[in-house]
């Protein structure tokens, strides 16, 4: 866990994965899930497969030693089902997928309906981050100076640290409804993140961030 008590406290609670099988191709993929301790909500960034929902309650209990039911914002990054799975644990919470908000039955108009950012509390929002899915959002997180700076939750904008040199991960392994768009994203994030969780594997320090021209996106060609 990261962060100190006057800031939200953020922790990884599964590092997720993605290859494909070498035989016939089939893609195999399971999500990274972070919690937010903020400091009004407890927040969870995205939530596996629907076949994972014994496994997340217990990361919650024995990570954080949070139940389902003391949720109050679920966000998933996009809609794809490695990302939003185990959503139906968390009946008390409002749920962010994508650009939709949702409570039970009532679907919220917020912000994010207008491709503008909504804010969760004064160092927690959400940000619209379309290229991997046109819905897709990154939440972008105020942990402090002294700590990890600006964490960006970023789900599959980044397939994980090396598609910032291979970038074939995210354009061809993992794909992009508008890889144009999703290379614009991804060098808003590298100017301005200090640390990254990707959508398929562990946070990473942000090193692009000081580079000279702001934090490019790494090498234009795929390797």
């Amino acid at each position: 866990m990261i962060g100190p008590s006057m800031f939200p406290l953020v922790s990884v609670l599964n590092i997720g994965h993605s290859y494909k099988f070498l035989k016939d191709g089939d893609m195999h993929a399971n999500c990274t899930v972070t919690f937010i301790k903020g400091c009004k909500f407890n927040i969870l960034v995205d939530t596996m497969t629907a076949w994972d929902g014994e496994k997340l309650k217990r990361l919650l209990k024995e990570e954080v030693n949070v139940e389902p039911e003391n949720i109050h914002y679920v966000v998933c990054t996009h809609s794809h089902s490695d990302h939003t799975g185990g959503n139906y644990l968390f009946r008390n919470a409002t749920h962010i997928v994508g650009t939709s908000m949702n409570y039970g039955e009532r679907y919220i108009t917020s912000p994010l309906d207008d491709g503008k950012e909504f804010l969760i509390e004064p160092k927690v929002k959400v940000v619209c981050t379309p290229g991997h899915t046109l819905d897709s959002v990154t939440v972008l997180v105020e942990t402090g100076i002294d700590e990890k700076g600006l964490v960006a939750i970023t789900g599959d904008l980044f397939e994980r640290e090396a598609d910032i040199e291979f970038p074939n991960l995210w354009r061809e392994l993992a794909g992009s409804q508008n890889p144009e768009e999703q290379e614009k994203n991804r060098k808003k994030i590298l100017e301005i993140a200090d640390f990254i969780i990707p959508g398929h594997g562990p946070m990473f320090q942000n090193f692009y961030k000081n580079k000279e021209g702001g934090g490019g996106a790494g090498p234009s060609t795929s390797c």
